[in-house]
């Protein structure tokens, strides 16, 4: 064998707020006195093609149950506005996009519904409660579950080795139900405050801050030592 040594998770120097909690909504405009729900649809036009118009279905029915609400969506870099904002035309739902300061933004919702991928585990380490949502083709699905035998698709739930956030995968990611738990988070805190605390333990796992730095430290030992 060899010797390994673990140096952490570059994310854990990278998921920082700027801003507190007070100028993150003044800075972006948003109400400091209503509910608020991160849209996280992924960072690929495809997936997001799938995915947000099922999210922004959601919330058509979260509005409708909850007030006051209200839903901000940080727009991943690779997206483009303009392909965004032609979605949510489609849907009669008032979305705060925010190009910049998207781990503020995410940082101060109360909820949020998320795409498997790395912005689960950027929310996890936020510590934001959280409904993974992911639906692909039914042509990649079905080859999926034919060769593929997971117990967890999202990171969090992988790094905890059990089903801390809920995930809804194809049929089962519904605009209801990814609106009936995001609602259960919003309304028992008791559950959202659970389902924080169980990030928090993720978060510790992942080790302290500082592993690039640590890795560049092993790699100069290695080849001036």
């Amino acid at each position: 064998g060899v010797n390994v040594t673990f140096v952490g998770h570059p994310l854990l120097d990278e998921v920082r707020k700027t801003y507190s909690r007070q100028e993150t909504f003044n800075r972006f405009g948003l109400r400091d006195d209503a509910i608020t729900v991160g849209i996280l649809p992924g960072s690929r036009r495809s997936e997001v093609s799938r995915i947000l118009p099922e999210m922004l279905r959601a919330c058509g029915i979260l509005s409708e149950k909850i007030s006051p609400l209200q839903f901000v969506l940080p727009l991943a870099g690779t997206l483009d506005h303009d392909f965004v904002r032609n979605i949510l035309r489609q849907f009669p739902v008032a979305v705060n996009v925010i190009r910049d300061g998207v781990y503020d933004v995410v940082a101060v919702a109360d909820a949020a519904m998320v795409a498997s991928g790395t912005a689960t585990l950027e929310a996890a380490l936020l510590e934001i409660p959280m409904v993974v949502v992911y639906k692909v083709s039914a042509l990649s699905y079905a080859v999926g579950r034919r060769f593929i035998r997971v117990d967890h698709i999202c990171l969090p739930n992988i790094i905890a080795g059990r089903r801390v956030v809920p995930e809804l995968i194809q049929d089962e990611a519904t605009p209801e139900r990814i609106a009936s738990e995001v609602r259960e988070l919003v309304v028992r805190r008791g559950k959202a405050l659970e389902m924080k605390a169980a990030l928090a333990e993720i978060r510790e796992k992942l080790g302290a801050p500082g592993a690039s730095r640590r890795t560049a430290r092993i790699a100069c030992d290695m080849l001036f030592n």
